[in-house]
């Protein structure tokens, strides 16, 4: 045979068949799936079989189809496969009023394999990786939503409120939704785009790439079939599905959870299976009631979406759900980043653009935040979001440079660079307002804030497919790099450029997007073209002379800077302590900055200068080599003092410390006041002159004259002045108070000797210590004492010094609360009183000396409970507020009695001084139910039986055991009065069949005792609240009254004359067949025994002797048996009889009985029925098998007893230890990568545990020494989220980057077993040592040196002292052992002159030793040369002896140094403008946020009256009459009457398997066969369940191992079925009397196979097996004529007739055989409960569905309640009169902004001229009193004349 024949043959062979659900009827009850073999059936023979099947006659119409509503036609069917789910419809667009499952299918890829080395998903680089997961969920989205032509929503909301449910997590959007198949793709684990099936082959078209778009924003970026599953299981633990697709009438579901893994691997069934629900949209008859709240709303919201897709992720990491809470503007800033593009378009969040973009994004992601009440939900539109990077990279850039890159296979890359413009005294380029940067210096000596820009950070940020690759960037290409040497663009410009890379996908990034795997690779390929793109189109032109172009072009435009002209050589400055500083600077003449130009001779006035002066200029300086024009960032003015008549003093300042705010009138002024009224000596000439003439002689000789010198000292004190004081001021914190004392004219004079301050402030207590006397005089240690009122609050503080005339003075301090002193705690009393299991309620308050409330940081309080083991210990944090509600965890005390008292000692542990706090704690017992009696008490009867817990009863087998009532008691013992809410939660395990009403009276259902007294049997009452309570007994049947003797034979024949060889054993039963214990030594003296013949000389009758026998294998029972088994009762409690037990390695320190469970027991005597009972609560000892021997003793003479084997196995699934195993020997250098850590977790018998979850390990490490078991609370955490890829699977790899600072480091790993406890490893400790050597540096860089040619030292010293070291690259001292020298030159840009140093020399030498060199005394010469104003670098060049080493000079870049027109008005119009600008957008905000407001709750209005009118259409749909429904009150009335309806049909007697199981629940174990199906006939369920009356007891396992199991428990008494052994083909083939689709005769009687009326409520697939095993092909049908007449046409044509049931009874054998008591079926009521159970009637199910409707309806109506009043309470506000009154305010202050901004549109040149007209005009005179000074200079000249 051919291959090709083979293969057609193998596809004949190959089994197909079909899951069908017939979805006509109008039942909301799920209906049965029906399978159908169609393995040999072409598309002609499955229309009949369906037909047939269904019993559809010849001109009945129906539609079959898929789940995804695809008609099934000749060429679809064809397609079908194996296990296919399809609907039998009406039409197909019939709605489906029940929901279907569909069994798929989600086996890993095999790409799992092959691309497992891929980077992992969660190498989040020290960052958290919660909104990359959130990414991953976006991307999915916009795919979905990538042909929407209206908006593409997308939502996130964090359900966080605790009342709806455990926090949860959906993302959700208006996408095209997915169909069954492309809902189990997205299933499949790397089931990328590309290999996937979408649909049925014939319509399937392929992945087909898209058009080229701008900027790649083609919405294709959910790619590889990775990325979802890793998002939802990393953020939570389940997730669910919901997905419509467009055109489609259902929705299909399907649900995926860790917890349903892990199941299906313990019970080990398929894990990659699962079922798809199919449902129409809103059906939320699947959620019950018990699920989350908040998913039945989501289901509700389907109804009006034509398509969308939800996925709804829940059991969300408490850690994530903290993050995300009090992280949220920070992570919703990261997504809008991500996808910024998408977000705002092409151009980006440009808010300066003006021109229309064509470009705009219909793309809407929502983001909410829901928490519970009064919290108010935080809502966020990734489209507000104005602080992301891109948008402050786009709107502080003032050019874009555009390129592209092409490279091969059509990939290509569109790139631009911005330019950010250095701007009159700073750099704009953006800097991240979350990273941490250095606080600015206002006294910084430099006028660059930013001086690097964008310093060493990468320029271009990467794109893929339009979203973000945030660990992806590149630093620069080689034609945009910043150049070695200087050209025609300063170097200074290539800091000032961001970028952005766009590519296309044929740039493969790893599977979870964070980083591209060749983009910087393949961009810098040979073969890669950069061309340029202006206006859209590209130019083939040479691309780095374009962006140097470029960048020149910036510069000139954009960049103010300071221009420094009229050059006029170099100097020398010695006032530079830095000898290398010293030289050259050069000397310019004037400065334009800022529009203003400052010239030589200027007045000026300083400022943030101590002190304030004014002088005129002499030079301007700028260090370095100059010569002409130049522009720089900064540099130096030298200041001759004004007056020079009283300074004769040049000081240098630089230029940012010039006043541009004075005016030249302010110091004209200032200069002459100075000059007026300047103490010191002066000197007077008084001269004779004549009256003609002035000449000082007359006739040769000198006229009279004479010369004074005097001086002008400060008189005394009249008044003082109050110094300036840091606010706040804290309450106790001393501070002092500075005293100025002036003179009659305002001089500062000496204050007096005997002065005695007096402070006064309201409401405040002030004292100082005293007063220092010195320059000034200060008040010490002034302390305030107070109570505060208000936080912040100005306090006016009153100084009063008696004696001066003018005696006070006042000054305005902030006070604040003091430090902290006390702790309270409220409430105060003395004993505050909880209950158990409840938490305790505090509050906590941190006050100051003076009892004011007061903040601190990293205040926190402790509460830590004592008195009793395991207590919690809580904290809260007041460090904001100062105070705090601390709500402790709930007490979980074992059981408490009584009141118990314990201590909550409360204190703060940052600070040891304050006392701590206790409260008593009265523990109360809880009032929940915490223990259940069971007693027994006879109607009318006042005599009661309690039951024990764990009692065993002896009760007569078959009878009942009736008159069981119980009470329920507090933690208290206290009785708790019996209410319906209560009972209804009492369940018991041997009936379902519970009368709520007897319930409510303490009444038990009746127990039926069974009737074989072979073992014991186990029930259970229990009471089910927030926790369980439970009550046990077990009943042991005894036989009843003796009945009949049962003999038996050892041998059945025995030849005539013979012996009978064997023992006749006879034994006394009762009616039910139990060996009775009548049976004694007495009695068999009088047995006799007779036959025909019989020959008694040789018969004797014997008592066999004592033995013991173990009858219970749980506890250990003991009773005296004789040698058949029987017990004795010879034994009573009046002897005594002793038992020891004892065993190899036993602890019998656990050994005791049901009396003193406490007491070690390892003897007891027998009670008065010879039994005695052991209970080994727990064995200790090593692993392997120990012996337990039983040893009796009865008149002191020893009685044998059996050995019982127990092996001590340990745990294989206990992790007991964390095995750490790396490379120990490894250097471990700075910021390379750790040696990889294998962690194996190791159970209790030694060997790897196989089933840790990598995401519960973690690896934590922190900085410092190894000490204590748990690591400090700053060590960083590490997760380990997949094993590590080797042949062992059970080890777990951690591999990191290492630490960039050198030191000690200790690395810890712990295994979260649960939520409190956790397995730690040994600390292992690190030593992280420097890297290799590359640069020498600083271990702190020096400010930029400014340098003048002055002949003062000091003016020209370069660095005073400057310690560099050898350093690694991240700045980790590494130069041990290296030697030479450092040599110092100057290095200038261009062809300049560069300074001298102090020696003249070119360079200076310092020696370097072990890598470190001091340089110091670094001066430039006197009068050196250089270019005033320009920038030199001092090169720091280390010569190493060891030449092999290389190490980086360190360069320090310093200035050499050698106009106020327009300034004060534009600063002034600009702060104005910038004022109001400020208030303007504050207006604007309110009055966006009210209206956003009105319209949201608009459309809450609306949503909420549309879902409640929905919700009243679905009632009356159901038929509910929905016109009562007017408030919430009659809508409880109308629930409350459902809910008794629904009791009443639970309380309804209903047809039930009452066979006993108690095997249902163990591990492997489905259950007894009785209680797996259900039959809702009650003909057929009586005739079934006789039919198979023999295996309705039998236990169903899935293994052998648990049947064996069972079997071995009841001594082979227990008819066990393992499903492994079974054998089992599916079997669709149809009933007898029909072959190929055709009937061989017409049948009457509704034939049918039995399995089919089968329900299995559970299990399946398993069930099917096990009932095909037991009904075979069993048929039921009407009565026996019918069946007789079905049988005889089966038989004529040939055919085999399986047995035939009816439904009155009968039952005729596959051989044909009927009639006769065995095949005619007893009454039901004589089976005694082994009858197959009912379902629940349809109407349950339609009126528990109205019930919820209802329930939603209340919610709809409450909700649409309240909001229609928020709505109208806001409207209200809107028109109140402050809101028209700040209406009227914006307006004003807009039309002042719009003034402003017209007067600053106006060019410099109008602004010069409106400033020389306004000069030329008259000055206002000034008032006529004249200032202080000159009235009394005035006084005192008028006294002289």
């Amino acid at each position: 045979m051919t291959e090709a024949g083979a293969e057609r043959d193998r596809r004949k062979k190959a089994p197909r068949s079909v899951c069908v659900y017939d979805c006509r009827s109008e039942s909301r009850v799920a209906p049965p799936p029906t399978l159908i073999d169609t393995a040999e059936l072409d598309y002609s023979g499955f229309l009949r079989a369906l037909r047939q099947e269904f019993s559809l006659s010849a001109n009945e119409t129906f539609v079959i189809s898929t789940t995804d509503r695809r008609e099934i036609d000749s060429e679809l069917y064809k397609e079908l496969v194996d296990g296919k789910t399809l609907h039998l419809l009406k039409s197909v667009d019939q709605e489906l009023t029940a929901a279907t499952q569909e069994r798929i299918e989600f086996l890993p890829h095999y790409h799992t394999l092959v691309q497992c080395g891929m980077y992992e998903y969660y190498a989040s680089e020290g960052q958290k990786a919660l909104p990359y997961a959130f990414a991953e969920l976006i991307d999915n989205a916009l795919s979905a939503t990538a042909r929407n032509t209206g908006i593409r929503r997308i939502e996130i909301r964090l359900l966080f409120d605790e009342s709806q449910g455990r926090p949860a997590v959906v993302v959700m959007d208006n996408g095209c939704g997915m169909t069954s198949k492309q809902l189990n793709n997205w299933a499949v684990y790397r089931l990328s785009k590309f290999i996937r099936e979408n649909s049925i082959k014939s319509e399937e078209t392929g992945y087909v790439r898209p058009d080229p778009v701008p900027r790649s924003l083609n919405s294709d970026i959910s790619y590889f079939g990775v990325g979802g599953k890793q998002a939802v299981f990393y953020i939570g633990q389940s997730v669910r599905m919901i997905s419509k697709p467009a055109g489609s009438p259902d929705v299909h579901e399907f649900v995926m959870s860790k917890e349903d893994f892990e199941r299906k691997e313990m019970n080990r069934e398929d894990i990659y299976t699962g079922f798809i629900r199919n449902r129409k949209p809103a059906d939320c008859s699947h959620v019950s009631e018990g699920e989350e709240q908040f998913l039945q709303s989501i289901v509700m919201e389907e109804k009006e979406k034509e398509s969308f897709t939800a996925v709804i992720i829940t059991g969300v990491q408490q850690e994530h759900v903290t993050y995300l809470k009090h992280n949220f503007n920070l992570w919703t800033r990261e997504l809008a980043h991500t996808y910024h593009y998408y977000i705002h378009g092409v151009h980006g969040n440009d808010q300066r653009e003006t021109r229309k973009n064509d470009h705009v994004s219909n793309i809407d992601i929502q983001i909410s935040l829901v928490e519970r009440s009064p919290r108010i939900p935080c809502m966020m539109n990734l489209r507000e979001v104005d602080n992301d990077m891109q948008t402050l990279y786009i709107n502080s850039s003032f050019s874009t440079f555009e390129f592209k890159a092409t490279g091969a296979r059509d990939s290509f890359v569109e790139g631009l660079i911005r330019y950010h413009p250095f701007l009159y005294d700073q750099e704009t380029y953006p800097v991240d307002p979350y990273a941490l940067g250095p606080s600015e210096d206002e006294d910084e000596d430099c006028v660059i804030l930013n001086s690097e820009a964008r310093g060493k950070r990468p320029v271009f940020e990467c794109f893929w497919n339009g979203r973000l690759i945030p660990y992806t960037t590149v630093s620069e290409f080689e034609w945009c790099a910043r150049p070695k040497k200087v050209g025609a663009v300063p170097l200074e410009c290539y800091n000032r450029i961001s970028g952005v890379l766009f590519a296309n996908d044929r740039f493969q990034v790893s599977t979870n997007k964070l980083t591209f795997m060749d983009l910087e690779l393949q961009l810098r390929d040979n073969i890669t073209i950069f061309t340029r793109v202006h206006n859209g189109q590209e130019l083939r032109v040479n691309i780095q002379r374009e962006f140097t172009n470029w960048l020149k072009e910036c510069h000139e435009r954009f960049d103010k800077q300071v221009m420094f002209q009229g050059f006029k050589g170099s100097m020398t400055r010695t006032d530079v302590p830095t000898k290398r500083q010293q030289s050259p600077w050069a000397i310019f003449q004037a400065i334009k900055w800022d529009g203003k130009t400052y010239k030589k001779g200027q007045c000026v006035k300083s400022v943030k200068t101590n002190p304030v002066f004014v002088g005129s200029i002499v030079n301007f300086l700028l260090y370095g080599e100059h010569e002409g024009d130049v522009y720089a960032t900064g540099g130096y003015v030298q200041i001759a003092l004004e007056p020079k008549e009283l300074y004769d003093e040049v000081r240098i300042i630089p230029i940012s410390k010039i006043d541009r705010l004075a005016a030249a009138a302010t110091i004209k002024k200032k200069i002459e006041d100075e000059l007026a009224n300047k103490l010191g000596k002066y000197t007077l000439h008084l001269q004779t002159m004549l009256s003609d003439n002035s000449a000082s002689e007359w006739a040769g000789k000198r006229l009279p004259n004479c010369t004074l010198n005097f001086s002008i000292k400060e008189g005394e004190a009249i008044s003082f002045v109050l110094g300036v004081i840091s606010s706040p001021v804290h309450f106790g914190v001393p501070f002092s108070i500075h005293l100025d004392f002036r003179d009659e004219f305002d001089y500062p004079t000496q204050p007096p000797c005997d002065i005695k301050p007096q402070l006064e402030c309201s409401s405040l207590e002030l004292s100082y210590e005293g007063i220092i006397f010195g320059t000034t005089c200060v008040i010490k240690n002034v302390r305030a004492k107070g109570k505060i009122n208000h936080q912040n609050k100005m306090y006016t503080v009153k100084v009063h010094i008696p004696g001066l005339k003018q005696d006070s003075q006042s000054l305005q301090i902030v006070l604040q609360p003091g430090p902290p002193h006390t702790l309270v705690v409220f409430p105060d009393g003395d004993v505050l009183s909880v209950e158990n299991r409840t938490p305790a309620n505090f509050r906590v308050e941190i006050h100051d000396e003076y009892q004011n409330i007061t903040t601190h940081p990293k205040l926190s309080v402790r509460c830590q409970l004592l008195g009793a083991p395991d207590l919690p210990v809580d904290v809260v944090d007041c460090s904001n507020t100062g105070s705090g509600l601390l709500l402790t965890k709930p007490l979980l005390l074992k059981t408490v009695n009584a009141e118990q008292i314990l201590t909550a000692k409360f204190n703060i542990p940052n600070h040891r001084t304050v006392a701590c706090v206790e409260r008593k704690l009265r523990v109360l017992p809880s009032s929940r139910i915490s223990r259940l009696e069971v007693y027994r008490q006879e109607e009318g009867s006042e005599d009661v039986m309690v039951l024990q817990n764990a009692e065993r009863i002896d009760w007569t087998a078959g009878d009942t055991l009736g008159n069981l009532r119980f009470r329920l008691y507090d933690e208290g013992n206290r009785l708790v009065s019996l209410r319906p809410k209560l009972t209804t939660k009492i369940k018991v395990n041997w009936t379902a069949d519970i009368n709520a009403e007897e319930l409510s009276q303490g009444k038990l259902p009746a127990l039926s005792v069974p009737s074989q007294a072979q073992r014991e049997h186990f029930y259970l009452v229990s009471f089910h609240d927030q926790h369980t309570v439970n009550f046990s007994f077990i009943i042991v049947p005894r036989p009843d009254e003796p009945e009949r003797l049962r003999v038996n034979l050892s041998e059945s024949t025995v030849k005539m004359g013979e012996i009978l060889s064997g023992n006749i054993h006879v034994e006394v039963v009762d009616q039910y067949g139990n060996k009775t214990d009548c049976l004694n030594a007495e009695i068999v003296k009088t047995m006799s025994v007779s036959a025909d013949g019989l020959d008694k000389s040789a018969l004797a009758t014997e008592w066999q002797v004592l033995h013991l026998q173990i009858t219970h294998q749980f506890g250990v029972y003991v009773e005296v048996v004789d040698q058949y088994g029987n017990k004795t009762d010879c034994l009573n409690a009046e002897i005594v009889k002793t038992m020891s037990v004892s065993a190899d390695g036993l602890d019998k320190s656990a050994l005791a009985t049901e009396w003193q469970i406490k007491s070690s027991v390892s003897s007891l005597s027998v009670d008065s029925e010879g039994k005695a009972y052991f209970i080994l609560e727990a064995i200790s000892g090593p692993k392997g098998e120990h012996q337990l021997e039983f040893r009796g003793s009865f008149s002191r003479n020893g009685i044998p007893g059996p050995v019982v084997k127990l092996n001590v196995i340990p745990d294989p699934n206990k992790p007991v230890e964390l095995s750490i195993e790396y490379d120990s020997a490894a250097t471990l250098c700075a910021g390379d990568i750790f040696p990889v850590f294998t962690v194996v977790v190791m159970s209790e018998e030694g060997t790897p545990v196989r089933t840790v979850c990598p995401a519960n390990l973690s690896m934590l490490l922190w900085k410092g020494t190894a000490s204590g078991l748990n690591p400090p609370s700053t060590a960083s955490t590490l997760k380990c989220s997949k094993r590590k890829h080797t042949e062992k699977d059970d080890c777990f790899c951690f591999s990191r980057q290492i630490p960039e600072l050198a030191g000690q480091y200790v690395v810890q790993f712990v295994l979260a077993l649960d939520e409190t406890k956790h397995l730690w490893s040994k600390q292992i400790p690190l030593n992280v040592v420097p890297n290799k050597a590359v640069k020498l540096a600083p271990e702190t860089p020096p400010l930029t040196p400014v340098v003048s040619n002055s002949n003062i030292r000091a003016n020209r010293t370069l660095l005073d002292s400057l310690n560099l070291k050898i350093m690694d690259q991240y700045s980790n001292a590494t130069g041990e052992g290296l030697d030479g020298k450092v040599i110092v030159t100057v290095k200038g840009t261009g062809d300049v002159v560069l300074p001298l140093f102090e020696n003249g020399e070119t360079s200076v030498s310092y020696s370097l030793t072990n890598g470190e060199t001091l340089i110091t005394d670094l001066a430039l010469l006197e009068n050196s040369p250089g270019v005033d104003g320009a920038e030199y670098i001092l090169q720091f060049n280390p010569e190493i002896r060891q030449t092999s080493v290389t190490i980086a000079a360190y360069s320090l870049p310093f200035r050499f140094c050698n106009d106020a027109e327009h300034q004060k008005v534009i600063v002034t119009l600009s702060k104005k403008k910038d004022r109001l600008s400020q208030t303007v957008l504050m207006y604007r905000e309110v009055f966006e946020t009210s209206k956003q407001l009105k319209s949201e709750l608009e459309c809450q209005v609306q949503d909420a009256t549309h879902k409640l009118n929905e919700l009243k259409a679905e009632l009356q749909k159901s038929g509910f009459d929905v016109s009562k429904l007017t408030t919430v009150s009659a809508i409880d009335k109308v629930i409350n009457g459902k809910k008794e309806i629904l009791t009443k049909m639970d309380n309804q007697p209903q047809r039930k398997c009452s066979i006993p199981d108690p095997f249902k629940g163990s591990p492997k174990v489905l259950g007894k066969v009785g209680h797996l199906a259900q039959v809702e006939d009650d003909d057929a369920a009586k005739v079934i369940s006789w039919h198979i009356l023999g295996d309705m007891d039998c236990v169903v396992t899935e293994t052998t191992s648990a049947a064996k199991k069972i079997y071995d428990d009841t001594q082979g008494r227990q008819q066990v079925i393992p499903l492994e052994t079974v054998f089992w083909r599916p079997n669709d083939r149809p009933l007898p009397h029909i072959r190929n689709g055709m009937l061989l005769f017409q049948p009457i009687g509704n034939p049918v196979f039995v399995k089919d009326i089968l329900i299995f409520p559970e299990h399946v697939e398993s069930c099917n097996k096990v009932f095909a095993s037991v009904l075979g092909d069993t048929i039921l049908i009407d009565d026996l004529d019918s069946a007789n007449d079905y049988r005889r046409g089966v038989v004529q044509n040939k055919m085999q007739c399986p047995t035939l049931l009816t439904r009155q009874g009968e039952r005729i054998r596959s051989n044909g055989k009927f009639g006769g008591l065995q095949n005619k079926a007893p009454s039901i009521e004589k089976l005694r409960g082994q009858v197959f159970g009912a379902p629940l009637p349809k109407e349950y199910n339609r009126t528990r569905h109205q019930m919820e409707l209802l329930q939603q309806c209340r919610v709809a109506m409450q909700k649409s309640s309240d909001v229609q009043s928020d709505y109208n309470s806001h409207l209200e506000h809107l028109q109140s009169p402050q809101m028209k009154q700040k209406q009227q305010e914006l307006q004003q202050q807009e039309q002042e902004l719009r003034d402003l901004e017209g007067s600053l549109a106006r060019t410099p040149e109008q602004m010069y001229a409106a400033r020389v007209k306004r000069g030329l005009e008259p000055e206002t005179p000034e008032p006529s009193v004249p200032a202080k000074r000159a009235r009394r200079k005035t006084r005192k000249l008028d006294s002289l004349k």
